[in-house]
């Protein structure tokens, strides 16, 4: 399939093909079309994840009413994809005016075989980046000078037919999986190689690093895990296996000794750190769909761990609060998205497919407000001859959110960068960063950067 640049709609299904370690990617697209009608829980109610025929609408209950933020604290290092291990990193403090500071370009962008799939980490004054083809760069904080890059990639090119993964940082270390199946670990000051030791199956995700081990999930829904000092194979997770998924992928959650992670059968499993036992499992995914790309159960998504609850979403239409201790849902709602949860405080934020930011009560799942991004947006028509013919495009795809400095900060397919309050939703700015975006942005050191979909690095001063 033949990405549309203007669209750049990256986050499609990978076909079967796509997990032999093919870049080929099914002509499926589950971003178009409008989200399943959805509906709200009252407190303390499980909604049940057969119904669907209802709609989310904010409550009446909560209308007008305040909840509580934390304070904003200063980040100065964001070594996974999340921020923090747990995937929560509630409030950053970022005072930005969303002026520009720099652009870097870092390599290559998502086109045919190529895709931007790798969220950008950052610890010791650099924030480090992976392009389309698995070249790792090393990029200064603060003046997007390029500090090393090193190509990954097999040395042939007609081997290049591979994608996604994605980076960790840990004790001076970054941590690098690959579409290209492998792991390694590289020295974060010179980007040196340490060791590397091939996979099986193709690896979309970021890792994660906790108690000496790097995990990472394969696509035929392994959870890998590696010592960190020499790389030698440890315990191994087997989830369902799902051919059909989403183009992005999860990194497990930790939290103590728990690693929470989310497979593309829509499976949340919580495993024992130090030897894998698992502890519970529970189905994020809704029956009695309506299509086939309601059926693909994949939470892209990662589990975002918050006060004793686990927090993720499916592409099938399952929101849900977890215990984290028992695993027992505590709410679900009908959501479909692929984005992370970001809980903070009372309340816990989540942009669905549609375009729709959602602030719901961690407490009871009822919704306090929504605001539609896409309202009003007609998509331009794509193909046809001379007009002729010509069907209307997607509408944008946003990603996100960043909670920051009392900004609720997403970023879409279009280029468009969104400023939310968080207590009302209400838009209070937007900017066009130039460049399709499909990985949420990340706030280190009092400002907020980018990763666009043509491997550029934006930096938000």
């Amino acid at each position: 399939m033949i990405l549309s640049r203007p669209s750049m709609v990256a986050v499609l299904l990978a076909s079967a093909v796509a997990m032999s370690g093919c870049s080929t990617i099914n002509q499926l697209n589950p971003f178009s079309g409008d989200d399943e009608p959805q509906e709200i829980a009252s407190g303390g109610e499980r909604i049940s994840v057969l119904a669907f025929d209802d709609t989310i609408v904010p409550s009446e209950t909560l209308s007008g009413t305040d909840f509580f933020l934390p304070t904003p604290y200063t980040r100065t290092a964001w070594p996974v994809p999340g921020g923090v291990m747990e995937q929560s990193p509630e409030h950053i403090e970022a005072p930005v005016s969303f002026d520009i500071a720099w652009r870097r370009d870092f390599g290559e962008g998502s086109d045919r075989g190529h895709h931007v799939t790798s969220p950008p980490v950052a610890a010791d004054g650099r924030i480090y980046v992976m392009d389309g083809s698995a070249q790792v760069s090393a990029i200064d904080l603060k003046t997007g000078r390029t500090v090393w890059s090193v190509d990954l990639g097999p040395s042939r090119r007609d081997e290049r037919e591979g994608f996604g993964g994605g980076i960790a940082f840990a004790d001076g270390k970054l941590y690098v999986t690959s579409g290209y199946r492998f792991v390694t670990r590289l020295d974060a000051a010179t980007g040196a190689a340490e060791w590397r030791r091939a996979t099986d199956q193709p690896i979309h995700a970021a890792p994660t690093v906790t108690a000496g081990r790097v995990m990472a999930v394969a696509v035929d829904n392994t959870l890998l895990t590696f010592e960190t000092a020499t790389g030698v194979p440890s315990w191994t997770y087997q989830a369902l296996s799902e051919p059909a998924r989403i183009l992005g992928a999860s990194s497990p959650a930790v939290s103590g000794e728990t690693v929470v992670v989310a497979f593309s059968s829509g499976e949340l499993v919580a495993l024992r750190s130090g030897n894998g036992n698992d502890l519970w499992n529970e189905g994020l995914s809704r029956s009695s769909r309506t299509n086939a790309l309601s059926e693909i159960r994949d939470i892209a998504g990662r589990p975002a761990i918050y006060r004793g609850d686990v927090y993720a979403v499916s592409h099938s239409g399952a929101f849900a609060a977890i215990d984290l201790r028992t695993g027992a849902p505590r709410w679900t709602l009908p959501v479909t998205a692929t984005t992370t949860p970001w809980p903070a405080g009372d309340v816990v934020y989540v942009v669905s497919k549609a375009g729709e930011v959602i602030c719901v009560s961690r407490e009871t799942g009822q919704v306090y407000w929504i605001r539609d991004l896409n309202a009003g947006v007609t998509p331009k028509k794509v193909g046809g001859v001379l007009g002729v013919g010509a069907q209307p495009g997607a509408k944008p795809i946003w990603t996100g959110p960043l909670l920051a400095s009392n900004k609720l900060i997403v970023a879409s397919t279009t280029g468009e960068l969104a400023v939310l309050n968080p207590k009302t939703g209400v838009v209070d700015r937007k900017m066009n960063l130039g460049s399709p975006v499909l990985l949420e942005p990340i706030a280190v050191d009092g400002m907020v950067y980018v990763v666009t979909d043509e491997a550029q690095l934006i930096a938000l001063r």
